[in-house]
């Protein structure tokens, strides 16, 4: 893996010098920032992982980062994770990680990293408590036939870049998840309004989306992402690239 990521680094930087004729401004051409896409799964699988790495890469080739997926979790070691700048669960689900490779992911947020949750990043890892705590919450259970219908989400704060984008409502189509040890020290961005739809349990606290520092790096969860269509949505995509420049920390 370190073999990779250091030659796609290498085709970057090699790619940015063949796009422009060459001056002294090349001499200071910045390497990107690395981010690992982890989509291992031990339950479920989202048919939108596919989707959602291809979405990832396309925000990276626009933006400055490379976005690297891995479906390894032996991937999480100290000496593979130092060459990331964030790391994203898409979609992951139950356990992912042993011992070994919990502790090098505990170093590695300790040590300034960032984590960004998606969707079903909440149903991951359940007897892991520093990983609910880093995540926010967990999935608790999500309505039936369908289980994908539009919902409306009110935007509780749009000074963060992942919300800049939006209006005070957002409504939306997806799979919407009720959340259970939700942790009180995150700060809610977006919240679900469960009189739009059937089948939401958490009431008028149904938080949707949220970050926080946390022991000693950046953790960033969004419900959404459930849906193929998600990551064609030009909102939804502004959301996700939001919450990556927040966790790079380009805000």
């Amino acid at each position: 893996m370190r073999f990779t990521v250091l030659l796609l680094v290498f085709c970057f930087v090699i790619g940015a010098f063949a796009q422009e004729e060459p001056t002294s401004e090349n001499e200071n051409v910045k390497m990107p920032e690395l981010v690992m896409v982890f989509t291992k799964t031990e339950g479920w699988r989202h048919k939108s992982i596919e989707k959602g790495v291809q979405t990832l890469r396309e925000l990276g080739r626009q933006n400055g980062f490379v976005a690297l997926q891995t479906e390894s979790s032996e991937d999480f070691t100290a000496q593979n994770l130092n060459n990331y700048k964030l790391v994203v669960f898409l979609n992951t689900t139950m356990d992912v990680l042993n011992n070994a490779q919990q502790s090098a992911f505990e170093s590695y947020i300790k040590g300034g990293g960032a984590f960004l949750g998606v969707h079903a990043a909440a149903d991951t890892e359940y007897d892991w408590a520093w990983y609910g705590r880093l995540v926010g919450g967990y999935f608790d259970s999500h309505p039936n036939d369908p289980n994908v219908r539009k919902a409306t989400i009110a935007v509780m704060d749009k000074s963060h870049p992942s919300t800049e984008h939006l209006n005070d409502s957002w409504a939306r189509t997806d799979e919407w998840y009720n959340y259970k040890k939700l942790n009180p020290d995150v700060t809610v961005l977006l919240n679900l309004d469960e009189s739009s739809y059937e089948g939401g349990t958490n009431g008028s606290n149904h938080p949707i989306a949220w970050y926080h520092e946390f022991d000693g790096g950046r953790a960033f969860y969004t419900g959404g992402g459930h849906t193929k269509d998600s990551y064609d949505e030009p909102m939804f995509r502004q959301h996700l690239l939001g919450a990556i420049e927040w966790c790079l920390k380009r805000e």
